[in-house]
């Protein structure tokens, strides 16, 4: 089982206050036919309401492919979790058999990459408290090169529908990294703009051009691939702010996005 590795410092330890504090976060929304989305995964204090317009949105579904960048680089390029998720709110099962329909592929099988890594963990609390009985399948990328994110959202796509899956797969990324308020906004605008186009090819072009330093630019890519085959046609912004809007410091911000494909 893979234990909690951010407890107590991204989020709440304890199942009573991480549980209000979600609640709190996430009011009543309508919900739509969420495909593919992009959630941002810094502390909740900093970037919990970002993420839960997306989270506050999403339908039901049997299972969520979770795709998060590796910040350690420890483990496989690419690898999927076939362990249980424990965090302070229970446990989640992974879908083991579609992490079985995607052996053979570019994604290889390794709980090394996602021991210490938050980017995926964060997100599961929020589908706690939204649903029961569900899914997931964590994959962390430490590649995320143009080609091999086609790749993966490709065969993501492929399992997914071989499998007939009722499926949502969401991308954990911030976006520009301590840069000033002005710039972050500057070229997260830039960003998000091809990637509500769902133009893979654009946004890498915009990454490398504008030197931007979103850290799950692949697993946006890999999401947008993925969703695109599953028949999401367009994407759209739900909310973006910075770490500047909470801690009033605007000299060197993160920001953060939501983003639905549908």
């Amino acid at each position: 089982m893979r234990s909690p590795a951010v407890a107590g410092q991204f989020y709440p330890g304890s199942g009573a206050g991480l549980k209000h504090q979600l609640e709190e976060m996430m009011p009543g929304a309508e919900e739509i036919p969420v495909l593919g989305a992009v959630a941002p995964h810094a502390g909740y204090m900093y970037s919990g309401p970002v993420a839960a317009e997306v989270y506050s949105r999403l339908p039901r579904r049997d299972v969520f492919v979770l795709l998060g960048p590796n910040h350690h680089g420890l483990g496989a390029p690419l690898a999927l979790s076939r362990d249980s998720w424990r965090t302070p709110l229970g446990v989640v099962e992974p879908d083991l058999e579609l992490a079985d329909a995607l052996a053979g592929t570019i994604i290889d099988h390794d709980e090394t990459a996602h021991r210490h890594e938050h980017s995926i963990e964060v997100q599961i609390p929020f589908l706690q408290a939204r649903f029961e009985d569900f899914k997931i399948l964590p994959i962390a990328m430490g590649l995320q090169d143009e080609e091999t994110a086609i790749e993966v959202g490709e065969e993501l796509g492929r399992a997914i529908s071989r499998l007939s899956r009722n499926c949502t797969i969401i991308a954990s990324s911030d976006f520009t990294h301590y840069e000033p308020q002005e710039v972050a906004r500057k070229v997260d605008a830039l960003l998000i703009e091809a990637i509500l186009n769902m133009d893979v090819h654009e946004l890498y072009a915009r990454v490398y051009r504008h030197n931007a330093t979103a850290c799950g630019y692949g697993p946006i890519a890999a999401t947008i691939t993925a969703a695109a085959s599953l028949g999401a046609t367009s994407g759209k912004l739900l909310r973006y702010a910075t770490s500047g809007d909470v801690t009033r410091d605007y000299s060197q911000v993160v920001g953060y996005g939501a983003i639905a494909f549908t």
